[in-house]
């Protein structure tokens, strides 16, 4: 149901507004809060019966979501360009894996899971509407007031909704302190005058658990084994190149003779174009100080302590893969301020 980028009234690889981690929601006026869904981001073009589904990565997730091509192909919008999440609920809680689980290479397996476990389209932003009319030069109020009268009749429990949103700091903080464990995964702060930056870290995320998206640049093998012990991790520098900012080694015995064939047939050169890994931390006397690079194309989601010195100060914990993700969005803009205490804690 995909159809010619120039038809829509956006290109489909038009970037997504990005959000940049902070230890704290900002307190004063003029704010908007919302939700941070445990999905897949997500723009979905519609133009009559013709949808595409852009992940945040630029990647086409129609494929993987067949039902949701349908729903918005039958919805009676002659047009529309907007911004939300993909999620799954299982049993009334929020499943990454079952999000995950979709990206598969058969159809027919694609074609199950969207009837056995549906996904639902969250919407909080408008970026073209049905009047044909762009919306991104739009102060957030507008635009949000604009998808409620585009969507609202539309809305249905089990498969498009909007997204709540807040302008009270006390239920934002509620909602942090709720997050986790199945359901958000944190709190969104947008400026209610701000205009829709593609692209560009505009907005706030605040989450409980302080995590990052990291680029996997090389690896290294266990002491005295031909299996992955760490997966080395890079983020991107203001100059574009690769910097080596940790490493983590929380992998599953079950997963490591796969990740580590997956890992040798990525082997590639340098790995990282800016700061290089050395020899082994004082964190990990045992093993080996040599490692592997590998083509930077994969994106892994690790949970960390504490930042010094632009670097993750002990190991990390891997918390999950992140196709859905480009490894050009992995910058140190999603650390600034990391090494600030969580206010939830």
């Amino acid at each position: 149901m995909a159809k010619n980028t120039q038809k829509f009234g956006l290109p489909v690889d038009f970037e997504p507004m990005e959000a940049k981690s902070s230890a704290e929601l900002p307190a004063e006026e003029g704010w908007q809060y919302e939700p941070k869904w445990d999905g897949f981001r997500c723009l979905a073009f519609k133009d009559g019966d013709a949808v595409d589904l852009r992940a945040k990565s630029g990647k086409p997730l129609g494929r993987y979501f067949p039902e949701v091509l349908a729903l918005l192909g039958d919805l009676p919008i002659g047009s529309m360009v907007v911004d939300g999440e993909l999620v799954i609920e299982i049993e009334g809680k929020l499943s990454f894996e079952a999000m995950q689980m979709r990206l598969h290479p058969a159809e027919s397996r694609v074609r199950k899971l969207s009837a056995s476990t549906p996904a639902k389209l969250v919407l909080f932003d408008i970026l073209f509407s049905p009047d044909g009319v762009s919306q991104v030069n739009t102060p957030l109020k507008t635009r949000r007031a604009k998808l409620e009268a585009v969507i609202s009749p539309f809305q249905r429990t089990e498969s498009l909704v909007l997204s709540p949103y807040t302008t009270d700091y006390t239920l934002a903080r509620a909602w942090l302190s709720q997050a986790g464990n199945g359901g958000i995964d944190g709190v969104v702060c947008k400026r209610l005058d701000g205009t829709y930056e593609p692209g560009v870290r505009a907005m706030i995320k605040v989450k409980r658990l302080r995590t990052a998206d990291c680029v996997v640049g090389g690896f290294r093998y266990e002491s005295k084994s031909k299996e992955v012990g760490s997966l080395l991790l890079g983020l991107y520098n203001a100059g574009g190149e690769l910097d080596h900012v940790g490493f983590t080694s929380t992998i599953a015995d079950a997963d490591r003779a796969a990740l580590t064939e997956r890992l040798e047939a990525r082997r590639e050169a340098p790995g990282f174009t800016g700061k290089a890994p050395g020899g082994p931390s004082r964190w990990s006397t045992g093993r080996s100080g040599n490692w592997e690079p590998v083509k930077p194309d994969l994106v892994v989601e690790v949970r960390f302590d504490h930042v010094t010195g632009r670097r993750f100060r002990h190991g990390t914990k891997l918390m999950r893969w992140r196709p859905d993700k480009k490894p050009a969005q992995c910058t140190y803009e999603q650390i600034e301020g990391a090494s600030m205490q969580d206010p939830t804690s």
